[in-house]
């Protein structure tokens, strides 16, 4: 369930002020912005990016015959493969003299994603980062250690760009080096993090090792993405530290980290629709749904002039929230993405995603959040193995504790599941730590 809270948006004079945002816009004004710079998009989309014309002559659609923010749902969607077909500059609508960066996905098969931005769209990402940040109690005055990684990942920069537009002080350490990044936080006063939520955990296990209390320093927020987490992962965080623990979304198709943030409430995470529109999706037939019903998240940009997006299919799985927040903000909300429509996989005819384990596993007492799942296939049969670190004083405790705990973990898995699958308790730090998204799954079954 999604954690809610009751919150105030804070203010201060060294602070942005996010009511000057686009976030707090009224409504009516902020659904004509968006028809405004849909309408330009497409435009833009139709004229200078040869897939997109094709699909919507083929469709005999013209970009005039969007009048109202319903109608892009008569848009063709736009997938991945898209941008790996017309790999590396097919996609583009400005030309390279206007092009000012470029990143890539760290797709580990065939082509990598690339995306563009001009200075424009460089301009929106430090404000939708900026805004970001914001609202998740960040201001001028914070030190902010940004140890996403630098590069081709969209995660650092983006990070980057906007803390500094928020007049934040930005510790660029990028990932690794845990024993680095330890005495930067213990060190330099630190205020905020921004990383991969298991990488943080991987941070608070190490900084236990060298006798760095977290708690006792300035560490009030944790910036977290770039993978599914759980809320039991969140409580984990907040109970082993002082921190809040923030959720934000973006994704490099669309412009990188920066589409989607949870605020001081911690109840869904906005999404700066001023910027990407977002549609819910039946995976299956593509059908719109309504507001409040599960489905993929679809996504447009509005403002991208490099690489605009179409009806992007994000293949998370989300709803939107259109209820009020507390925070006051008037942009939607979308709930916390815990799974993908394409990171499914299916044993004996169920299908399972990693972050049902994770609740699983974070249900019972005596287990950290460090697991992976290995998938095997004997004499035609899968078979799914789970392995668990469990803590030190567990693991050197008696035979029969570790046998308990593990059946109470497998019963766990089974209640949420419906499965039956072999419980492995492993000795701590036995599994792989990664410094970017963690590995959850070893699917051996092709092997």
């Amino acid at each position: 369930m999604e954690q809610t809270q009751t919150c105030q948006p804070s203010g201060s004079a060294t602070r942005f002020n996010p009511e000057s945002a686009p976030d707090y816009v009224p409504l009516k004004q902020l659904r004509a912005l968006q028809l405004h710079r849909l309408q330009a998009i497409v435009g833009r989309a139709y004229e200078r990016v040869e897939l997109y014309r094709k699909r919507l002559d083929a469709l005999g659609l013209k970009p005039q015959d969007l009048r109202k923010l319903a109608d892009i749902a008569k848009l063709p969607f736009t997938v991945k493969t898209d941008l790996r077909d017309t790999y590396p500059y097919g996609m583009f609508a400005s030309p390279l003299e206007e092009i000012v960066r470029l990143h890539a996905s760290s797709g580990t098969t065939g082509k990598p994603i690339v995306v563009a931005y001009t200075k424009v769209d460089l301009d929106v990402w430090s404000s939708v980062m900026m805004r970001t940040l914001s609202a998740c109690g960040l201001h001028r005055g914070d030190i902010i250690q940004n140890a996403y990684g630098y590069g081709l990942f969209t995660g650092g920069l983006g990070a980057h760009y906007g803390a500094e537009a928020l007049g934040a002080t930005v510790i660029p350490i990028s990932g690794g080096n845990t024993d680095r990044q330890i005495m930067v936080l213990k060190d330099f006063g630190v205020t905020a993090i921004c990383c991969t939520p298991s990488y943080f955990v991987h941070l608070v296990e190490k900084a236990l090792e060298m006798g760095v209390n977290m708690k006792t320093l300035p560490l009030r927020a944790g910036i977290f993405g770039a993978e599914p987490w759980t809320e039991a992962m969140r409580r984990y965080v907040q109970e082993h530290t002082n921190i809040k623990a923030y959720d934000i979304y973006g994704l490099s198709e669309i412009i990188g980290p920066g589409v989607a943030s949870e605020c001081e409430c911690q109840a869904g995470l906005h999404i700066f629709e001023d910027h990407f529109y977002p549609e819910i999706i039946d995976p299956q037939s593509g059908a719109v749904l309504p507001d409040g019903q599960e489905g993929e998240l679809v996504l447009t940009t509005l403002s991208k002039q490099a690489m605009p997006m179409l009806r992007y299919r994000t293949r998370d799985i989300t709803s939107l929230d259109t209820e009020a927040c507390a925070c006051g903000r008037t942009i939607r909300r979308i709930k916390r993405i815990a799974r993908r429509s394409d990171d499914m996989f299916i044993i004996r005819g169920v299908n399972v995603f990693p972050s049902q384990v994770e609740t699983a596993l974070m249900n019972v007492e005596g287990t950290v959040p460090h697991y992976q799942i290995v998938l095997t296939r004997e004499q035609g049969l899968d078979k799914m193995e789970v392995r668990v670190e469990v803590t030190p004083e567990l693991f050197s405790d008696k035979v029969g504790a570790m046998e308990t705990l593990a059946k109470k973990i497998g019963h766990s898995i089974f209640n949420i599941t419906g499965i039956h699958v072999q419980v492995t308790l492993v000795e701590p730090r036995s599994i792989p730590r990664s410094e970017g998204k963690a590995k959850r799954v070893l699917d051996q079954r092709k092997m």
